[in-house]
């Protein structure tokens, strides 16, 4: 399976445009891909990483009310979304962490911004982590939700982690065996998300790319991210 992108009939723009209001959409390019990014608001800089099966638009409830008082910045990531999706690289590094925290660098330097709050979620949060690790003078003050460090769960594996987060397991398993799975049910893997984000995150993972892109993520960070 590849994972160069599809080309969609459509990308977030409606659905930004109903959900966020005010923001506007940008397509940014870093070093190694270009990310669909969306910008609102005004004052201090805030950057904003969703995590997986997610993209930007997981921000939709809260953004709106950051943007009263910061500029929020807040792009796919790469492999996810609208952004676009790189080749693997080798040992899966164009998703390792530290490769996605230098889009996020590289995302707000483009808009001026050298100095930024950063809050992530999920997988966002892993690259907020990532982020602050190699770019500390970059980062302002960080908000890290719902994650455990990545190190410390794989060193520190237990039957109810395997139980509770079987997919981090299924996820690192090499292509296609994931993504197959995946594909051959897209609705069911979209069941949990809100009612008015499911047709979006549906749209977005109906492209196998972005499929292929978050298992090369989890891959990334069972493989080349325990090493840095």
């Amino acid at each position: 399976l590849g994972s160069s992108p599809n080309v969609h009939a459509a990308d977030s723009s409606a659905a930004v445009a109903r959900l966020l209001p005010g923001f506007k959409v940008h397509k940014v390019k870093t070093s190694g891909a270009t990310l669909h990014t969306v910008v609102g608001g005004s004052g201090p800089p805030l950057l904003l990483i969703h995590g997986a099966p997610q993209t930007h638009l997981s921000w939709h409830r809260v953004a709106p009310e950051l943007a009263k008082t910061y500029t929020v910045v807040a792009p796919d990531l790469r492999g996810y979304g609208d952004s676009s999706k790189p080749e693997d690289g080798e040992n899966h590094v164009n998703y390792s962490k530290r490769t996605m925290a230098q889009d996020k660098i590289e995302v707000m330097r483009h808009f001026g911004f050298d100095r930024f709050a950063v809050v992530g979620h999920d997988r966002g949060g892993r690259v907020a982590h990532r982020l602050a690790l190699d770019h500390p003078d970059a980062v302002t003050r960080m908000s890290v939700l719902d994650i455990v460090p990545t190190y410390y769960l794989y060193t520190n594996v237990t039957k109810a982690f395997v139980d509770t987060y079987f997919h981090w397991f299924l996820f690192t398993r090499p292509a296609p065996f994931p993504e197959n799975i995946i594909n051959a049910n897209l609705e069911a893997y979209v069941g949990g998300a809100p009612p008015e984000l499911r047709e979006e995150y549906l749209r977005a993972l109906k492209d196998p790319a972005m499929v292929h892109a978050m298992c090369e993520d989890y891959r990334a960070s069972a493989g080349i991210d325990m090493k840095f």
